[in-house]
């Protein structure tokens, strides 16, 4: 069986945690959650490749500022967050147009080179 990703492993551990954190899934006594210290849970849990993976959940608390509201600091965030995949999205077109004109260059010049 070929080994999943870990990118694709790690993300379905952070979806179920998610899901569990905001009530997909009821949380009951035998949860499996432990208190790391005052920032952390953590979890042991089975990830797709059907390894044992210690999940932590830690809560951040930003500092209260003078030059913006707490909502407007969240939203600054989303949006550098937001405004960062758009370019690594683009990037990423890019490369494979390069990947793709390169292809076709080179099927070319191995035709050219077999027809003299």
């Amino acid at each position: 069986m070929a080994k999943i990703s870990k990118t694709v492993v790690d993300k379905d551990l952070r979806d179920r945690v998610f899901e569990q954190l905001f009530g997909a899934i009821p949380l009951g006594d035998e949860d499996g959650w432990n208190k790391i210290n005052d920032r952390q849970m953590g979890i042991v849990m089975v990830d797709a490749n059907n390894n044992f993976r210690y999940v932590r959940v830690g809560v951040i608390v930003a500092e209260e500022r003078e030059d913006m509201t707490a909502q407007e600091l969240m939203q600054k965030e989303i949006d550098e967050y937001n405004a960062k995949q758009a370019e690594k999205e683009v990037k990423a077109k890019a490369k494979a147009e390069k990947a793709q004109k390169d292809k076709e260059r080179r099927v070319k010049e191995k035709e050219e080179k077999e027809n003299e």
